[in-house]
């Protein structure tokens, strides 16, 4: 049986709230439906007002890219996106798009109400980590569905530099475009993240070739060919079925390679292979790694913290461990952590910490445990053992407690940390305040010190609410009896806050960068807030 205009109708809204016919520029021709899902007033008469109008600022270029992108016979969408907001209400919409052929090139839409789209990043682009989170959670749903979703990257090289070539308005234009363009290519309109300079990763649904892709990006991008930039895409199949840590792992691999080598990566060719792959790198570095702990082919620095009563002064070092010329080394901990390595590493730099304690009497260290080795039994008891069998470093020995891995149990934790402070090891808190678990390490371990997070003190003398909450929390640990250091101490200006705040101690480039050799006691004299060529900001930690 024919289907009737009545019958078809009928069917639309039953999954739509508003049909609506618009020109390729945005004019509304012809709406039928809930008006008011679009403009917030059931008054207002859709017919000949600019649909683009209706559609919040950051998402204009999106639906602008996906109307530009159909083809006749095309479809586009379900796209989750903002409307402009009529009374200061966020409202949100779910918008599918048509071009029918022989239509004077109008593009038929069904929008329905839905929750407004949470906003990412700069141009609605989701960063790395932000992109990752959301990747698993759309790749599940896309699967429950039955849809055959892929990974893409794109590398469009020489597009920043254009960008920056044709100055600051009109090149924040064309990073706008692009990033429209990104969106308006992957699924919903919203899993799209930039990657870094003239780099980009989405999911989406698997129609075209990496060849088709780049040719639609580089259409819609629309730039003057002179300035040689194209788009190279790189597909990664995501249809495996791997549990959700798995897809992690899978996305990470798959994007390091990628933000190593570009387009000159050769892309696993699906998330499955990917995964095979990132496990076995893993094992080869975990392997590498444990070679390095059991050979101590590591090396300790050490960074100076001073005591504020009074002038400046040395008060002991942090020992931090480097891994030849790697860099920060943080990645390297991650993984010991990971891969149940860091009780034998935290055992190593406390070996090559009570040695430098032996060969000079008067050195303080301050050493790095995480959180997985203070709540492992048969660690703390050999840590202890090696303490008491050195009684020439007590009171020069202190460990801090990082968060970069939880502690499971708080309880036991503390009592593993009484018994190291009964051997005369003083306990810092360290990190405090970058982790959920701040306060609850603080109400429920017995520490001696509290360090608090970079992230609080680097910028204080711009940030006053920042230095009114430094001291409120220098307030709390002392009724504590608690003393409190600052880490990241960059500038006098800096320094003269977490003094006026009752701060005990400070740590940072004010006072000197981590070094092979300790600097020599008692005082120590400011330095430059920092090194030339160095980050602002940089943290000369392991943890």
């Amino acid at each position: 049986m024919p289907l009737t205009h009545k019958a078809l109708l009928g069917f639309a809204f039953a999954s739509a709230d508003l049909l609506l016919e618009a020109s390729a520029e945005g004019q509304i021709t012809m709406a039928l439906g809930a008006g008011e899902a679009l403009a917030g007033s059931k008054d207002r008469t859709l017919e000949g007002a600019d649909l683009f109008d209706f559609i919040a600022a950051d998402d204009r270029g999106l639906v602008k890219m996906v109307f530009k992108g159909l083809g006749e016979g095309m479809r586009a969408g379900p796209i989750n996106l903002r409307l402009a907001s009529q009374d200061g209400e966020d409202r949100g919409a779910c918008l599918s798009a048509f071009r029918l052929p022989q239509n004077s090139g109008a593009v038929s839409c069904v929008l329905t109400r839905a929750k407004a789209a949470k906003t990412a990043g700069p141009g609605g682009l989701h960063d790395r980590a932000s992109f990752e989170t959301a990747a698993v959670t759309i790749l599940e749903h896309a699967r429950a569905r039955g849809l055959e979703v892929e990974l893409a990257m794109v590398d469009v090289p020489g597009f920043e530099a254009a960008a920056q070539k044709a100055g600051e308005a009109e090149g924040a234009e064309l990073r706008a475009r692009l990033a429209a363009v990104i969106r308006s290519q992957s699924y919903g309109g919203g899993a799209a993240a930039g990657l870094g300079e003239d780099r980009f990763a989405l999911l989406r649904e698997g129609r075209e070739t990496p060849q088709e892709l780049s040719q639609r990006i580089a259409r819609l991008l629309d730039l003057d060919p002179a300035l040689g930039v194209a788009p190279v895409v790189q597909k990664v199949s995501a249809s495996a079925e791997l549990p959700p840590d798995h897809l992690l792992r899978a996305l990470r691999y798959t994007m390091d390679g990628f933000l190593r080598e570009g387009g000159a990566n050769t892309a696993p060719a699906d998330l499955s292979q990917a995964f095979e792959r990132s496990v076995a790198q893993t094992m080869a570095e975990v392997s590498a790694l444990g070679k390095r702990v059991e050979a101590r082919d590591f090396a300790l620095f050490f960074q100076p913290v001073v005591s504020l009563k009074g002038p400046a002064r040395l008060h002991h070092h942090e020992a931090l461990i480097r891994f030849g010329d790697q860099g920060a080394p943080f990645p390297m901990i991650r993984m010991a952590e990971e891969m149940d390595l860091v009780c034998a590493l935290d055992s190593a730099v406390v070996d090559k910490a009570l040695e430098h304690l032996n060969r000079r009497p008067d050195l303080i260290l301050a050493v790095n445990l995480s959180g997985r080795s203070i709540g492992n039994p048969i660690f703390v008891t050999e840590l202890a053992r090696r303490v008491a069998a050195n009684p020439g470093v007590k009171g020069r020995l202190m460990f801090e407690l990082t968060e970069s891995a939880a502690v499971g149990d708080l309880v036991q934790a503390d009592r593993h940390l009484q018994s190291l402070r009964a051997l005369g090891c003083e306990i810092c808190l360290d990190d405090f305040g970058a982790g959920a678990s701040s306060l609850a390490y603080l109400q429920q371990l017995h520490v001696d010190v509290v360090k608090f997070d970079g992230a609080f003190i680097r910028d204080l003398e711009h940030d006053s609410r920042g230095a009114a909450f430094v001291s409120q929390l220098v307030r709390m640990c002392a009724e504590m009896k608690v003393e409190t250091l600052a880490e990241m101490v960059e500038t006098p200006l800096v320094e003269e806050v977490i003094r006026k705040a009752g701060v005990h101690m400070a740590q940072g480039w004010l006072y000197g960068a981590a070094a092979r050799d300790p600097a020599p006691y008692p005082l120590i004299s400011a330095a430059a807030p920092a090194a030339p060529g160095r980050r602002r900001g940089a943290v000369d930690s392991w943890g």
